[in-house]
């Protein structure tokens, strides 16, 4: 029953409104990879604009010339999206007529200058082979020698996208869209490399976020971007940095200081100890190994924060490694104590990612 208010009163009402909303959770993300798929976000923005918009109006600027479509079923969509804060809703007096403009939330969907924005990080959450695996997850609780991934698609997601050109693309630009703003943010906060003469980015791709980092810091006079050989034999010229093929668990070349980003979730505890000991082994005394990870908090709450931490955990442990995982801070600093770094600070100046700095004495 409702009260004068419309609210529920009826605790048991409430957990079954509660599991019907769960249960229809997958109407959400989907609707969310629609939308990217459409453009709707680059049709609303229009440069800059963000006017608001009726569901026909942005199907005639996505749709173009050739016309058609389904206004209502785009609008449903729309509303759907809009409790989530993706959207604003405009509404007439008299309810009648819906107008959507871009959220903040929304806005990370528009495609900027580079040809970056958070859908392609959508849109690789969501291909076939992703959506395959989530009926599995149930089995890496039952048996974790796999992971759900592996078992849907026949092959490791790393040999899957690497068979095929058009995923791996659109991987690479994920990653490029979720690091850059992250890159941008913490190079105005954090001061960690001043003073780093030879920094180390370890598995760091075409190395933009080492290109970023030495532009930023000029005082650094040598970057070296270490990757896997056939990584690092199609990463371009860069002033200031050497690219180096190598194996994470043969040896990390020497610097002053090491650099690594959202690299360690893929790892099991002991591969990471492994990892992080090679890097000790290549700092000098007073060096530090500065790590970019999604940090989960010890405490289980309700929070966006919590929720997106934890949907990734579950997201490794099903997609990449079934004993990969994000970790507490604590988790971090254990690591770090077991292969000999003296100290752990943590920064937190990203609601998704923590910078960790691991000391050697």
């Amino acid at each position: 029953m409702e009260n004068g208010n419309g609210e529920i009163s009826n605790i048991n009402d409430k957990a079954r409104l509660a599991i019907m909303d769960l249960a229809h959770m997958m109407s959400v993300p989907m609707s969310l990879n629609a939308v990217v798929k459409l453009k709707l976000a680059d049709a609303i923005w229009q440069g800059g604009s963000n006017a608001p918009l009726t569901s026909a109006e942005i199907l005639a600027k996505i749709r173009g010339p050739k016309g058609g479509g389904d206004a209502e079923n785009l609008q449903r969509v729309l509303r759907l999206l809009t409790s989530y804060d993706v959207f604003e809703e405009h509404t007439t007096d008299d309810g009648f007529q819906r107008r959507y403009s871009l959220t903040e939330v929304g806005k990370t969907l528009v495609t900027d200058e580079n040809g970056l924005s958070h859908g392609s990080y959508v849109l690789q959450h969501h291909q076939d082979a992703i959506l395959r695996t989530w009926p599995m997850v149930h089995e890496v609780i039952n048996d974790s020698s796999s992971e759900p991934f592996l078992k849907a698609n026949g092959e490791k997601p790393y040999n899957y996208y690497g068979n095929n050109p058009e995923l791996n693309s659109l991987m690479l630009n994920a990653m490029s869209g979720v690091s850059v703003p992250f890159m941008k943010g913490m190079l105005e906060r954090y001061d960690g490399f001043q003073e780093v003469k030879t920094l180390v980015d370890v598995g760091g791709s075409g190395g933009d976020c080492l290109k970023m980092i030495l532009e930023k810091h000029s005082s650094i006079q040598l970057g070296i971007n270490f990757d896997l050989p056939e990584v690092v034999r199609k990463a371009p010229q860069i002033p200031r940095i050497k690219h180096v093929g190598g194996d994470i668990f043969d040896y990390i070349p020497k610097g002053d200081a090491i650099f690594m980003k959202w690299m360690l979730p893929i790892w099991t505890d002991d591969e990471c100890k492994q990892i992080m000991k090679n890097c000790y082994d290549a700092l000098p005394k007073k060096g530090k190994l500065i790590v970019c990870e999604p940090v989960v908090p010890n405490h289980t709450d309700d929070s966006q924060r919590t929720r997106a931490l934890l949907g990734g955990d579950v997201f490794i442990m099903s997609i990449y490694r079934a004993k990969g995982k994000h970790r507490t801070e604590e988790e971090f600093r254990q690591l770090g104590q077991a292969v000999g770094f003296s100290d752990c600070r943590t920064f937190y100046g990203d609601h998704y990612f923590t910078i960790l700095e691991f000391h050697k004495l």
